[in-house]
């Protein structure tokens, strides 16, 4: 049996609480804040509540099998809705499309929306998909990353590696593959699933839409807040100490260099034969930004300068910007998530990536009908857009008088803006709800009240750095690579979060549970 310290209560980190308590360990959990979930959070005001993190679960296959490896099955602890259509699309022309979950209806609805022969080449692409998939699901999302394991594959392959075209990017396999330019804009907002560019990210990352559609879109009864609590809970059945409001201020080595516990903030020392780090690879290796400027902020959890460095050979994922609306009546016919595309998404792409704000940014709405979210006859929306990570201004910049709020001048410095200037968020905000009524959902004669999250409020309230929420890009076609190991340099330190191998999103960060527990064994 080996003393196992847990470092953050996300997904990522008490999924590996879960399954290492389950093989004998000893797992105590360590969380900074005062509830466990990490990004899967709720808010609740006036009768209303809402899933403030992700509001969509694919896969549900990695739970169930998270929930049988550690004690019983997920249907016990949870209910999931499978959702039809996974989304409803409406372009910038006034075109709508359902996403549906039934591939035939989709490919159906694709030829009667977009134009024939645009259902059979969403399919021609889906079986690249498919075999991009096969190639490197096993090798990739249940293993280790491995450049010699993936050259080997290769190897013995050869068609594997044509499938997952390193080296090609989304929009080149978009442009390639599908003709109508509103079904290219479906595949790029694909990218934004990782955090990602779709004019720079990997083409085998046309595995996510056909993972969506092969496996299904799931919203949690009651939401989806209820997963990670019910992952807290079966880790507590198998014997894991959840601490919260117990944040960490360092990981403690022996003279040899392996880790041998904890620092807490108060001081106090937890011996450790095993740290499992859950939170992001930039807290961990680099230290925390301070929060306000001419402020120290935290110092890395470890020292390592190798790892360091490595990091900042990536960029931080896409952050994201955040209305709640709370409002009177219903919205007849409305889908349970809705995407309003722009008229031009480069333009939104630059901006997002450039540290500036997106005039006319795609706009996500998650309305679940659900009794838990809204009073009766009411509803409530959680609203998203792209957003650039939070970003404090050098030390001498300064911005202009005859900023707009609308992209200019903001203090961004690198790939983010400083979300903190003052009227920014309330200005943005606005300007969000003025975009919805343009796109023909008006609701600001319904509105009770709404409540902005900027990427600087979930900076602070995860321990995302910059709020970027997935962590790293897939910005580029070795990014994968450079991703921090799960296996960290670092004797005895383990890694999983949406930072480390193999990504962001729910079942990414649970897979990465499951491989940092087979890696470290049973007791």
């Amino acid at each position: 049996m080996a003393a196992v310290v847990v470092v953050g209560a996300g997904v990522g980190g008490l999924a590996a609480a879960a399954r290492l308590a389950a093989a004998g360990h000893r797992v105590t959990v360590c969380e900074a804040t005062d509830s466990a979930g990490g990004k899967l959070g709720w808010y609740e005001r006036d009768g209303y509540g809402f899933d403030t993190g992700p509001s969509l679960l694919t896969m549900p296959e990695v739970f169930e099998d998270l929930f049988a490896a550690t004690g019983g099955p997920l249907a016990a602890a949870v209910t999931l809705r499978r959702l039809d259509p996974i989304a409803r699309y409406r372009f910038a022309d006034g075109t709508t499309l359902d996403a549906h979950s039934d591939e035939a209806a989709f490919l159906a609805e694709l030829d009667a929306r977009l134009g024939a022969g645009t259902g059979e080449q969403w399919r021609r692409l889906d079986g690249r998909a498919r075999r991009a998939w096969a190639a490197s699901e096993q090798p990739f999302l249940h293993n280790p990353v491995s450049l010699p394991a993936l050259a080997g594959l290769a190897v013995r392959r050869p068609g594997a590696l044509a499938a997952v075209a390193p080296g090609a990017t989304l929009r080149g396999l978009g442009r390639r593959h599908l003709t109508d330019p509103r079904l290219r804009m479906m595949l790029d907002r694909y990218a934004t699933y990782t955090g990602s560019d779709p004019r720079r990210a990997p083409a085998v990352l046309v595995t996510v839409p056909h993972a969506e559609r092969r496996f299904g879109g799931w919203y949690v009864q009651g939401g989806l807040r209820l997963l990670g609590r019910a992952i807290a809970g079966r880790a507590a059945e198998r014997g894991a100490v959840i601490r919260t409001g117990t944040p960490v201020a360092q990981i403690t080595r022996t003279p040899g260099g392996r880790v041998d516990g904890v620092r807490l903030a108060d001081g106090v020392l937890l011996p450790a034969d095993i740290v499992v780090s859950g939170v992001d690879a930039a807290r961990l290796y680099e230290g925390a930004p301070a929060e306000r400027p001419g402020r120290r902020g935290a110092r890395p959890l470890v020292d390592h300068p190798a790892s360091r460095r490595r990091l900042r050979r990536l960029a931080p994922s896409l952050s994201g910007f955040v209305l709640l609306l709370a409002l009177r009546g219903r919205t007849p016919g409305l889908a349970h998530h809705t995407v309003l595309f722009p008229a031009d998404y480069d333009a939104e792409f630059d901006a997002v990536f450039g540290g500036r704000l997106p005039r006319d940014p795609t706009v996500y709405v998650a309305a679940p009908d659900d009794p838990v979210t809204a009073p009766p006859g009411d509803e409530a929306w959680f609203v998203l857009v792209n957003a650039s990570p939070h970003a404090h201004p050098r030390s001498g910049d300064s911005t202009s008088d005859s900023d707009d709020g609308h992209g200019h001048g903001h203090g961004g410095s690198g790939s983010g803006l400083d979300w903190d200037r003052p009227g920014l968020v309330d200005a943005y905000a606005r300007r969000i709800l003025d975009l919805l009524a343009e796109r023909g959902l008006d609701v600001r004669e319904r509105l009770r009240w709404y409540r902005a999250v900027s990427p600087a409020d979930l900076a602070r309230a995860t321990g995302a750095p910059g709020g970027a929420i997935y962590g790293v890009s897939s910005n580029g076609p070795r990014s994968a690579f450079l991703r921090p190991r799960n296996r960290s340099p670092v004797p005895g330190l383990f890694l999983v979060g949406g930072s480390a191998h193999p990504g962001g999103g729910l079942p990414l960060v649970t897979l990465s549970a499951k491989i940092v527990a087979e890696m470290i064994g049973p007791a």
